[in-house]
């Protein structure tokens, strides 16, 4: 029971901190998981994240499969509702004074500061989860490639992490 609350509290904690989505905690949440609580291997985050990215659903599935990993069902419930209780809750408030304040220089000045912010988190998010793994060079050149890839063809990223998987099934990465 006392782990249930811990990972409540913990991804509420998160939930505040989540400006542009789940994906721009994933740093923070790495280095707590994995670095302070030692609940995950940097391997382990590393798929769960893989999973998360790769099911349908929002971004915020890593919450729960973390909790999963550390509580089954019952730690899956809890984390998600973790981290999407308290921002649900601060994203009403704020829309209803938003309403009252909507075209004033200081909603203007909000809307600048909070995008590159975004921006930046997410950013930080996917510097992370490159060192969390142990890349060699073709593992390199499959993530250049992928990259690569999935913004000149705007292909599907269903579709890229099927071909990295068919490449690691058949032992060329």
């Amino acid at each position: 029971m006392m782990l249930l609350w811990v990972l409540f509290l913990l991804f509420a904690q998160f939930s505040l901190l989540a400006v542009g989505g789940a994906n721009a905690v994933v740093p923070e949440i790495h280095r707590v998981v994995v670095g302070e609580l030692g609940w995950l291997s940097g391997q382990q985050f590393a798929d769960l994240f893989a999973i998360a990215q790769a099911a349908p659903g929002p971004n915020v599935l890593i919450v729960s499969l973390i909790g999963w990993h550390m509580a089954g069902v019952p730690g899956a419930a809890v984390s998600l509702l973790g981290i999407c209780l308290p921002s649900s809750l601060l994203s009403f408030a704020v829309a209803r004074w938003w309403q009252r304040v909507q075209g004033s220089r200081l909603a203007l000045a909000i809307e600048r500061g909070l995008a590159p912010l975004t921006v930046g988190l997410v950013l930080a998010g996917a510097s992370m989860m490159l060192h969390a793994l142990t890349l060699d060079a073709r593992g390199l050149l499959l993530c250049a490639a992928s990259a690569l890839l999935a913004w000149r063809l705007r292909l599907n990223p269903l579709w890229l992490l099927a071909g990295g998987g068919l490449l690691g099934m058949l032992g060329w990465v």
